[in-house]
């Protein structure tokens, strides 16, 4: 199976299928997913852009918005993660995971997801020790705090996934587990971004929350972004322990370091993407604590047991099947004719994905900010439808191919190195 792993999309999704249609043609090969790592940037209409965190001058549209109303349809099956600029009522609304455009699939706050028999793990936003926690409180239209707070992690979502016990392959995070760059070149990174010297000697550069998760998943393969540059590592988990290959990648931008392609062991396609059946129990179990407000979750709440949660779960996979529900609009998508008829933020609707996920999974919907939906649905139909082992030293470069596209338009960005 051949994985094109992107650093920082930000909306350039016609950019970066460009470079793999291009990677494609001159090497003969076709690449079967894309996985990106944050800053995914999945802008519906002028509204959603009230929700992204960039200053004013960076607002644009991009190019999501075409993906999302079917006027173009991503040619390889995409998977991200939320970084810390993205259209944070949209991915609200999406929490558990979903489609936000046909073939496109975001993996949630925390999630993990199957594509062919390769098991793929992410962890959205990025981390913030002073808001870690909390519950996610922050609630559409946001103001000037909580249009921050809203991408910081959450120690429920991280909670979840320290729950996971069979093996993950992949796991995608947006900002660095702490600690990771004293086991790759950190000398050669400083050169490039001298900045970052401070930070690494202080051990205060990336996130906590992600060092605790690589310690206890040890997934073969960890790719991140969020600090703008290349940077690789290879993570020994105890003497003779496994391996985990650590790639960062940059924003996509002419001459830069974005995109790299790996070629991983798999059974033979054709591929799609599955729910998980772990993490579906995962989420039965631990979804009576969500915590939805300033407060954190209550840990030793919880009521159900593992093995009831994962019978159930398989029962209804096994009725129903392990495909997501399908993507469904749930607001009207950017038109350039014309300015943005409906004016300001007015809500987050219930998304049916998220809905019918619940449903399946015999729990209540819980993301409204009362007991009732705070907007009427939009109408598709209307315009259709660290206790195990420790970091070694280790500078070995991962063998995989570099992509460095520099044919592409150079664009305004936003530097995004840290809050």
């Amino acid at each position: 199976m051949k994985i094109a792993i992107e650093g920082c999309m930000h909306g350039d999704l016609d950019k970066v299928y460009q470079t793999l249609k291009l990677i494609e043609s001159q090497n003969g090969t076709k690449i079967d997913l894309l996985l990106c790592c944050g800053d995914f940037q999945a802008v519906r209409n002028e509204r959603d852009m009230e929700s992204l965190n960039v200053p004013l001058k960076f607002r644009e549209m991009k190019s999501f918005w075409k993906y999302y109303s079917g006027r173009e349809i991503a040619p390889v099956p995409t998977i991200f993660i939320g970084g810390n600029h993205e259209a944070s009522n949209y991915l609200w609304e999406l929490y558990y995971g979903g489609y936000v455009a046909p073939n496109i699939y975001f993996l949630g706050f925390s999630g993990v997801i199957k594509f062919g028999n390769i098991r793929i793990g992410g962890l959205s936003g990025i981390y913030n020790a002073r808001n870690y926690r909390t519950g996610h409180h922050e609630r559409a239209p946001y103001n000037e705090s909580s249009i921050r707070s809203v991408y910081h992690v959450r120690e429920y979502d991280v909670h979840k996934l320290m729950q996971v016990e069979e093996p993950i392959d992949i796991f995608l995070s947006h900002d660095w587990p702490v600690g990771i760059t004293d086991c790759g070149n950190w000398k050669q990174l400083v050169r490039y971004k001298p900045y970052f010297e401070k930070e690494i000697q202080e051990k205060t550069l990336g996130s906590k929350a992600a060092a605790q998760l690589l310690e206890k998943l040890r997934p073969a393969y960890w790719f991140s972004a969020h600090l703008h540059c290349k940077f690789s590592a290879v993570v020994q988990h105890g003497e003779g322990g496994p391996l985990t290959k650590f790639l960062a990648l940059d924003k996509c931008l002419p001459r830069r370091k974005f995109l790299q392609v790996i070629e991983i062991e798999s059974e033979p396609g054709p591929y799609e993407i599955q729910y998980d059946e772990e993490w579906l129990a995962i989420t039965r179990k631990f979804n009576s604590i969500f915590p939805l407000t300033f407060k954190n979750a209550n840990f030793g709440a919880t009521q159900l047991e593992m093995e009831d949660c994962r019978q159930l779960v398989s029962s209804r996979l096994r009725e129903r099947g392990t495909k997501p529900f399908e993507f469904t609009q749930t607001a009207p998508p950017f038109d350039p004719t014309q300015s943005d008829p409906n004016g300001s933020f007015s809500g987050c609707p219930r998304n049916p994905q998220t809905e019918s996920l619940l449903q399946l999974l015999e729990l209540p919907y819980l993301l409204d900010s009362t007991s009732e939906s705070r907007e009427g649905r939009y109408s598709p139909s209307a315009a259709q439808i660290i206790e195990r082992g420790s970091f070694v030293h280790n500078s070995e470069e991962i063998p995989i191919d570099d992509v460095d596209e520099s044919e592409l338009e150079e664009a305004d960005d936003v530097d995004t190195k840290k809050e």
